[in-house]
């Protein structure tokens, strides 16, 4: 049981949270765009004066036909609405469809939507103090108008309303997609669905489905069962499945693009198949990360015979018009080391390696080509002669999106949103797929069809996967949707707090699951202390964790202190937001705060000693309490004598500085996020 000093003191830490919430966010008062929490930002907005007051008569209907998708829709908006708000709608929303003018929320379209690239996804929105009204060429547009209304929805005194508006919508990118890795960490169908009820929420549209790794083959095949049976730990998707998912997808106006990653990242195919591969086997599922030698075999005829066959059922399953092969990191090494693979090399003229993976990709295209579908590949598959309906996504950067499409080929970037790497959402919102100074001409710039935030599973599983997804993905998200010129970081982390909590409607876990891990870890005991600590650092970013000395596999737990700690600390980011506005002005009540702030984690680590003993798998995060504790006082000590307006001693700000450099260092694969913050309130003490 707490001790009364510890009640007191938590007492006093709730204040001090309390107080700095307050300072932290000022109240929001409707008098422009720029206070709305809409994100993406359309493309033009108006708001007109007045509010559409809700209440239990609020209905919705249609002007004209209404198709299954714009119904389910609908009532889907109608559950989130009531689940929001609280009132007790009269309508019978699932059944009883207005088909009249006389709703309250009127919605009117031309035709559905066809899940393909290029399809019209625009439509207009007005909303007057009696009536919203949605007009839209496709039911996509539809979609797209529904969740507008949800985030322009808003109360005070009175209760919920909808701002007056006018807008017009559009988006900037015809493909604005989330790739999720089902390779590496199986996820089952309820995380699929919910991360697309996620998307759709942001307006992205299309899934793409990572299915086969070394680590994993995760589709049902009946023409090759032991693709699944003997290749997936028993973790894969039957094709029932598949299609609700594909399904569940369309409804919400998302395409969903298969990836089968071949001819590398292959060794789960060759569990099975050993007969394919560029090497002798046999062939274990593969538990490490990395690159691995395994690949097929592209000069023997048996593996386009299988290909053949095995896309000739995927293919209706999939009814995408693209097939994404992968194509990337094939090292050669099999290759290498087979002498007919290189007697086949110069029969055929083949310079090297990257000339015979271009000859798998002509016999592989051909196939996808025969079954009417479109190819999809990494930078890798990139060679001259290639038709040019492919599409290349870049991982490498965006020179090579650049190149690619000065040389005729569609193109999508995911390089700078590979948000496994743990970055902040600043960095993926400012990175644009298609910039000012790119030295394109107006058709090539046509050419650059968007990008993807990929989710590569390495350092994920089902418990975590939502927090490295969201929020940050839905500044990506606004990144392809929203003009090239709404780029305000500061505002877009304003709207990107609201979205957050707002996706947690949806089912998505990016907050409520670090509490459960926070429990877990503490085995019942009061997690507060501990939520501190962790709400304070982050996991490293880019590929630094795996570099920490501890081997990372299939199998590792990802159920640590660094696993429930978000990709982006919020606390971290306002104090250091505070800290740059204190430094700048001066101002004695900023001060105050970020001195309640700093006050409540130097005391954090007495009260969360007690349970770093008794709980094993947290001791060590002790270290990283220990450096809360020092940094805190550190700037506290800095704050005094900036207010005392004294000149600092450089011989404290030297071994303060020092202290911050051994506190810079990575423990339990994690770093304090207040870092940079503190470093400037010392550094500041030199000059009054």
């Amino acid at each position: 049981m707490p001790s009364r000093t510890i009640s007191a003191a938590r007492s006093a830490v709730c204040f001090a949270i309390g107080l700095f919430l307050l300072l932290s966010f000022p109240a929001i008062a409707q008098e422009g765009p720029g206070t709305l929490n809409l994100m993406p930002i359309p493309s033009k907005l108006s708001l007109t004066g007045g509010k559409l007051r809700l209440n239990e008569n609020f209905a919705m209907g249609a002007l004209g036909e209404a198709g299954p998708r714009s119904r389910k829709a609908a009532a889907r908006f109608m559950d989130r609405l009531a689940g929001r708000t609280g009132i007790f709608f009269k309508q019978d929303y699932r059944t009883d469809f207005i088909t009249s003018g006389n709703a309250t929320f009127l919605f009117k379209y031309e035709t559905a939507g066809r899940l393909e690239l290029n399809e019209n996804e625009s439509y207009a929105l007005t909303v007057s103090p009696d009536r919203i009204m949605i007009i839209a060429r496709t039911d996509l547009g539809v979609l797209h108008g529904f969740e507008t209304i949800l985030q322009l929805l808003d109360a005070d005194a009175q209760g919920h309303f909808i701002p007056c508006a006018r807008l017009d919508d559009q988006p900037r990118f015809p493909w604005r997609g989330l790739l999720i890795d089902a390779g590496r960490h199986f996820m089952p169908v309820e995380v699929i669905k919910r991360n697309l009820d996620g998307m759709a929420a942001v307006k992205m549209n299309v899934l793409h489905w990572h299915l086969s790794e070394d680590q994993g083959f995760r589709v049902e095949c009946r023409a090759f069962p032991l693709l699944h049976q003997l290749g997936s730990d028993g973790h894969y998707y039957t094709q029932d499945q598949i299609r609700d998912v594909i399904a569940y997808a369309a409804d919400r106006g998302i395409r969903v693009m298969p990836e089968f990653d071949i001819p590398g990242h292959s060794t789960s195919w060759l569990v099975g198949y050993p007969e394919l591969a560029g090497g002798p086997g046999p062939y274990r599922i593969e538990r490490r990360w990395g690159v691995f030698d395994p690949v097929f075999n592209p000069t023997d005829e048996a593996t386009y015979r299988f290909f053949d066959k095995f896309f000739e059922e995927m293919a209706p399953l999939f009814p995408d018009r693209y097939v994404h092969i992968g194509g990337d990191e094939n090292n050669g090494k099999q290759w290498d080391a087979n002498p007919k693979i290189q007697q086949f090399k110069k029969d055929h003229n083949l310079a090297d390696n990257h000339a015979l993976q271009a000859y798998f990709n002509g016999r592989i295209l051909a196939i996808l080509t025969r079954l009417g579908k479109k190819m999809v590949g990494w930078d890798e598959i990139f060679q001259p002669g290639l038709p040019k309906d492919i599409v290349i996504q870049s991982w490498r950067g965006k020179q090579a999106l650049i190149d690619s499409a000065q040389k005729g080929y569609q193109g999508l970037l995911s390089n700078g949103y590979y948000i496994d790497l743990c970055q902040p959402a600043s960095f993926h919102y400012l990175n644009d797929p298609l910039s000012a100074d790119a030295p394109l001409e107006e058709q090539e710039q046509g050419l650059v069809l968007g990008g993807e935030a990929t989710m590569w599973s390495e350092l994920v599983t089902p418990e975590t996967i939502d927090s490295r997804i969201w929020p940050r993905t839905a500044a990506i998200a606004e990144r392809l949707w929203s003009s090239a010129d709404v780029k305000d970081v500061e505002d877009m982390y304003r709207r990107l707090d609201s979205i957050a909590i707002r996706l947690e409607e949806l089912g998505l876990t990016h907050f409520k699951n670090q509490e459960m891990l926070l429990r877990r870890l503490a085995g019942g005991a009061d997690i507060g202390p501990l939520r501190t600590l962790v709400d304070v650092i982050e996991p490293l970013k880019q590929y630094r964790r795996q570099n920490q000395g501890v081997t990372y596999t299939q199998l590792s737990p990802l159920t640590r202190a660094v696993d429930a700690a978000a990709p982006e600390s919020r606390s971290a980011r306002i104090f250091r937001k505070m800290t740059d506005e204190f430094l700048q002005t001066r101002d004695p009540k900023t001060a105050n705060a970020l001195k309640t702030q700093l006050q409540l984690w130097r005391s954090n680590h007495r009260f969360l000693s007690p349970l770093l003993k008794t709980a094993p798998a947290l001791a060590e995060i002790e270290p990283l309490s220990e450096d809360l504790y020092t940094v805190a006082d550190l700037g506290i000590q800095a704050l005094d004598a900036i207010l005392a307006r004294t000149t600092g001693d450089r011989t404290w700000v030297n071994e303060s500085l020092g202290s911050l450099q051994q506190a810079k260092k990575p423990k339990a694969q994690a770093e304090l996020a207040l870092l940079p913050a503190i470093e400037k309130l010392v550094q500041a003490t030199l000059s009054k």
